[in-house]
């Protein structure tokens, strides 16, 4: 479970009903003090505000994207809070372990313990060298599922992003809305205060949606298919290179180096002090 996420929206919505209800009140004794009024809750209710913003930007993602992508918001979510987890190290390991056994006994002796394979990309794949499918082509096959990848995870984020640029214009029409009533009768006092309520509202509501909802979303979604696509893109690469026989050493340090620095450079270290361990003991 992803805590971060889970603790910035408790957060964010805790610090913006602070704002709220923390007032500053001045006593008798000239002394300023803090009291917190849970009644300006009230000031910040307006259904009016709440089906301009709300149903307006959803009615323009329903104009501007198909069905199938509300019915993905609840699948978003998920993988946003409790994402599936991606180690590049284990994915590195893994194949390394499928090179030495097929340096030793062959491609064909990879299918009996491809059957443990939980990662159906690199099951699948690795079928196709064992299947003694053409390397070209096993090429073309991988780089075609990498693409399909980032287009489909895109394609989900601009979801997000449309949703992020449409709260706040919805937010803008109300407010519009608000003044055109504003202006439309100044000679009744009673409606000045309804009609600036929508108009100021509908403004904070837009930001809200966009900033706590949208936006977030599709900058962990982003983040998240970083993850995966550096692990397929690893399962990629170790898969062609144990299909043109590379030496499992030379796999494992080709398959590091994808890695970002900062992990590349913990595995390193990692590597260095091994090296330097069996050197001792050769010794």
């Amino acid at each position: 479970m992803d805590l971060m996420s889970i603790i910035g929206w408790i957060l964010g919505f805790a610090f913006m009903l602070m704002g709220m209800v923390l007032q500053k009140v001045t006593g008798d004794d000239g002394i300023t003090r803090y009291t917190i009024l849970f009644s300006n809750l009230e000031s910040f209710f307006d259904p009016t505000s709440i089906v301009i913003v709300i149903g307006g930007t959803f009615a323009a993602l329903m104009i501007s994207f198909p069905g199938k992508c509300f019915t993905k918001i609840g699948k978003h979510l998920k993988v946003v809070i409790m994402p599936t987890k991606y180690d590049p190290h284990k994915y590195i390991a893994e194949l390394v372990g499928f090179a030495k056994e097929a340096r030793v006994s062959g491609l064909l002796a990879l299918e009996d313990k491809l059957q443990n394979t939980k990662d159906e990309f690199m099951r699948n794949s690795l079928m196709l060298v064992v299947d003694s499918v053409d390397p070209e082509k096993v090429k073309q096959l991988l780089e075609t599922e990498l693409d399909y990848l980032d287009d489909r995870h895109s394609q989900d984020r601009a979801f997000y992003d449309k949703g992020a640029a449409y709260a706040p214009s919805f937010g803008m029409i109300g407010t519009l809305i608000g003044l055109i009533l504003l202006l439309k009768d100044l000679s009744d006092p009673s409606s000045l205060g309804p009609a600036m309520a929508v108009a100021l509202i509908t403004t904070l509501y837009g930001s809200i949606l966009a900033n706590l909802f949208f936006n977030p979303i599709s900058n962990k979604l982003k983040v998240r298919h970083e993850e995966e696509y550096l692990c397929k893109l690893i399962i990629a690469e170790g898969v062609q290179a144990i299909q043109a026989g590379e030496n499992p050493r030379f796999i494992e340090e080709k398959l590091t180096q994808l890695l970002p620095r900062s992990k590349a450079g913990k595995k390193g270290k990692g590597a260095e002090s091994s090296a330097a361990e069996e050197g001792a003991a050769a010794e």
